[in-house]
Parts: C-alpha cells; sequence; structure tokens
C-alpha cells in the first residue's frame, strides 16, 4: 500500500516490472500503452492496469513536457538557498509556490532550510524574484544565490 506523499513513509516496493514502466515512461512520457507493452514484453491489459495502478497509487503523478528552459526564452537558473523562522515552513512554501520563475522548491536539512531553483528570463528579473519577492516574504530570514552555468541529467535511470 502507498504511503501519503510527504509523510517520510515509504510506499510498497515496487516489483521489476513496474520499474520498467517506470523507465520507458520517464524516457518517453508520450509512449502509448501498446508500444510500453511491446517494450516490457508484458500484455497490453496487464500495462494499462499497471500504469493505472501506478497513477492510482500516487507513483505516477503526472506527465508532462519536459521544457528546454533557454529555449522557451527562460535563459538565466540559479538555486536559492533559504533561510526561514523556526516553524514558518507552511507559510512561506505556500507563498513561494506563488513566486513566477520558481520551478522548484524543496525543504532542507543542513545549513539552510528551502533550496529552490528559478529559471528566469535574465538576470535583472532573478534579482527581482530573490531580493523583491522572496525576501519579501514573512518568515524569510536571508538568501542566497548560485547562477547556474550547465546542467545535465544523469545517464542512469533509478528505476531501470
Amino acid at each position: 500500500m502507498a504511503g501519503e506523499a510527504g509523510t517520510g513513509r515509504s510506499a510498497r516496493v515496487l516489483d521489476e516490472v513496474d520499474r520498467r514502466i517506470l523507465a520507458e515512461l520517464v524516457r518517453d512520457g508520450r509512449t502509448s500503452v501498446r508500444t510500453l507493452a511491446e517494450r516490457i514484453h508484458i500484455s497490453r491489459t496487464n500495462a494499462y492496469a499497471r500504469v493505472e495502478r501506478l497513477v492510482r497509487e500516487g507513483v505516477i503523478t503526472g506527465f508532462r513536457a519536459q521544457v528546454a528552459p533557454e529555449a522557451a526564452g527562460l535563459g538565466t537558473s540559479a538555486y536559492v538557498a533559504i533561510t526561514i523562522e523556526q516553524n514558518t515552513w507552511r507559510e512561506v512554501s505556500a507563498e513561494l509556490a506563488r513566486v513566477r520563475y520558481i520551478e522548484h522548491a524543496a525543504l532542507l536539512g543542513g545549513d539552510h532550510d528551502v533550496l529552490a531553483l528559478v529559471r528566469a528570463p535574465d538576470n535583472a528579473t532573478l534579482r527581482d524574484v530573490v531580493l523583491s519577492r522572496v525576501q519579501s516574504i514573512p518568515g524569510v530570514l536571508s538568501t542566497r544565490t548560485w547562477l547556474v552555468f550547465h546542467e545535465f541529467d544523469g545517464d542512469l535511470s533509478p528505476w531501470e
């Protein structure tokens, strides 16, 4: 049985077929069930049932396009480490979710409390996001920004 998202509890262990399904869908989320079944050598009915179960259990949370930020006009990327007041995570995260250009944010254990990935059209917009929007959120104590010069994805999927 799947654990609740964000509780720290683990979902049930995925079997080899589930992992292969995930690897194929991560590689190409537009893969048809027919093609998926052929690639991993199971019936279409089995592939459909497994994908539906993985969605129902919250293992697969959606299907989306991968966008190249620079090609889409977001030529400046940065990681922003944020230090917040104790016990303000819920309020700060709700505000961060509404800040345009923040693609992802995570609560951390360590020197900083939150790490946010910001993708902006240019440095001026990045500056505005960090200095005007993020630093004005109640509960935010400080920020530290690292510009991204180059990005890449790992060659090996964790699902294979």
